[in-house]
């Protein structure tokens, strides 16, 4: 690596980039923990001695977009983190850097939306810390909130009916690695609508409708799903979207992915969005989505409970884990197939 490489904003992205960084800074460094899951597992959150626990930083620049704000996104972007492991959230805490210069009445609105974020996800937070820095260091607003949580009551007959159907599966926890050749793939809504939302924020752009954000807290909706059984792993697409998400399961499972193109549902405005842009709105990030591996037999049971939340009204089976290669590929519009690969980063800076 040369001595005067410098960190980008595609470093922080999400992506093959950010993969780079921490498979080079983070790992060698602060990895060989032993824990139940550990850091080496890149997993949405850690479990040790039976306690999940996450800390997530949000830089989201406007700290006010349409449909959230940099609270809502830092609880929900937790919550949600610490409930695709199967784990009931249980407190958070949250440290606040805060720019000389910053409007108090924007700090009460965040602080607002924190606490309606923490009664929505039926948490709260219970400690954290306060800094200021110069003037023109942050704009705004930076907040880390960390959470722990503890094993759902409903993971334990969610992983008795995946074993009911794969007699080998010995998995305690929802996790990435757990994806096998033959599980369906759903996904519980729209993807990109939080990015284009940020990025109209951002550049002070009108698409012709309104794009609002995604963000909201997943882990009630996740604990349905759990209670009607047959996961084997969830994520939330943040970063680098839905085509992160997908490479990231396909390379930690060791197994190819194959969805359909017009079985991913975009809002209609996003596309349109996205190809004025020039962006891909599967590489786009979002906070109020989740990806499902499902064992085939409940499948369609699964889809059916969370098309009745408002949450996943819009949730459609988009794939499933397939043999014969290690990467993830997509039947396309018109018949053919291509290869989805991991983005760079996300297309659009500072989301969450």
């Amino acid at each position: 690596m040369p001595e005067n490489e410098r960190v980008t904003m595609a470093h922080g992205a999400g992506g093959a980039v950010m993969a780079r960084l921490i498979e080079q800074f983070v790992l060698p460094y602060l990895g060989g923990f032993d824990a139940e899951v550990g850091l080496e597992a890149l997993d949405d959150a850690a479990v040790v001695d039976g306690v999940v626990f996450k800390s997530d930083s949000h830089a989201v620049r406007p700290i006010f977009f349409p449909g959230g704000d940099i609270g809502r996104l830092a609880v929900a972007g937790t919550v949600n983190d610490l409930a695709v492991l199967g784990a009931e959230p249980s407190a958070l805490a949250c440290g606040l850097v805060l720019e000389e210069g910053l409007a108090l009445e924007d700090l009460r609105q965040v602080f607002m939306s924190i606490k309606g974020t923490c009664e929505e996800a039926g948490v709260s937070v219970v400690t954290g810390d306060t800094k200021v820095v110069e003037r023109g260091s942050l704009g705004g607003l930076v907040i880390n909130m960390s959470g722990f949580g503890r094993r759902s009551e409903a993971l334990d007959h969610d992983l008795a009916v995946v074993r009911k159907f794969r007699s080998d599966f010995d998995a305690r926890w929802v996790l990435d690695r757990n994806l096998r050749p033959g599980n369906k793939i759903i996904l519980s809504g729209t993807v990109g609508d939080h990015g284009l939302a940020v990025l109209s924020a951002q550049e002070g752009l009108a698409f012709g409708s309104k794009i609002v954000s995604d963000v909201k807290p997943l882990n009630r909706v996740i604990k349905k799903l759990l209670e009607v059984g047959g996961v084997v792993s969830m994520k939330d697409p943040t970063r680098g979207g839905l085509a992160n998400a997908l490479n990231e399961w396909s390379g930690k499972a060791d197994v190819g992915i194959l969805v359909e193109e017009e079985k991913i549902p975009i809002r209609e405005d996003v596309r349109v969005a996205c190809e004025m842009l020039g962006i891909d709105p599967l590489e786009v990030g979002n906070e109020g989505k989740v990806i499902i591996g499902v064992v085939e037999e409940m499948a369609e049971e699964v889809l059916s409970a969370l098309k009745t939340t408002k949450e996943g009204k819009e949730a459609e089976i988009i794939g499933e884990a397939a043999e014969g290669f290690n990467l993830v590929a997509m039947k396309t519009l018109v018949g053919g197939k291509r290869i989805l690969a991991m983005p760079v980063g996300d297309p659009v800076p500072r989301i969450c």
